[in-house]
């Protein structure tokens, strides 16, 4: 029988082995690794779902159960651009909603631009809207110089803005701009604003020479009216 050589011995010794041990340092490496990855993942996912939660919170603040802003987010000021000059108008969203919302739609389709100031009636009113539309601010003048003596109303100081109390199913829209104290307006005029700027604007348009029905001789009209959440 022959006899085997050492050298193949020790070939034969190395096969037979088992398979190489994993390092104990490899081990934690690995560990280490997995670990990183499940927090990056709970990172990247806790972050998301604070932003979706965020998104939800803001939404829900700036929003009522229909959908629609809350008051407070509405324009609280119109800057009313005029061919005499600019005045800025601080509405009452709070004491006239449901006028401030049809004039800040009304602001949004266009509606004023253009609008004409077609009665102009000095120590009492200014009047923009349809020309054609004859007899409110006239009218009211006579019934003013019948009833003088009449307790003063806050909301009818001067240079409060208005429109007249039209039924319901009237689509139009007059813009009344008072220049005194009008306390018998009451059951008239709906006050949804006040101009904190431009008085002297309203004092110049009041100032305008008109014809016996209070039609200003020159054009005095209304350019565009820019709505703002500040003054």
């Amino acid at each position: 029988m022959a006899r085997i050589k050492p050298q193949a011995l020790l070939i034969q010794s190395k096969k037979k082995k088992g398979p190489t041990r994993v390092s104990l340092t490899t081990i934690i490496t690995c560990n280490l690794l997995v670990i990183l990855v499940v927090l990056s993942l709970y990172a990247t996912y806790n972050h998301w779902s604070n932003n979706q939660l965020g998104t939800v919170l803001k939404t829900s603040e700036h929003t009522n159960g229909n959908g629609e802003p809350k008051k407070f987010d509405l324009p609280g000021y119109a800057v009313i651009e005029t061919s005499k000059g600019s005045l800025t108008v601080e509405l009452h969203k709070d004491s006239s909603p449901e006028v401030v919302d049809k004039f800040l739609d009304l602001c949004q389709k266009g509606y004023f631009k253009g609008m004409r100031f077609h009665r102009v009636i000095k120590h009492f009113v200014i009047q923009g809207g349809d020309p054609h539309n004859l007899g409110a601010a006239e009218e009211w003048a006579l019934h003013r110089k019948s009833n003088s003596q009449l307790e003063t109303s806050p909301k009818h100081e001067a240079f409060m803005l208005g429109t007249s109390k039209t039924k319901a199913n009237d689509k139009g829209f007059e813009i009344f701009i008072t220049t005194a104290p009008i306390p018998d307006l009451n059951d008239k005029l709906n006050v949804f604003g006040r101009v904190i700027k431009g008085e002297d604007v309203v004092q110049e348009i009041e100032e305008v020479d008109t014809d016996e029905q209070y039609h200003p001789k020159s054009l005095i009209e209304i350019v565009n009216i820019t709505l703002k959440q500040e003054p």
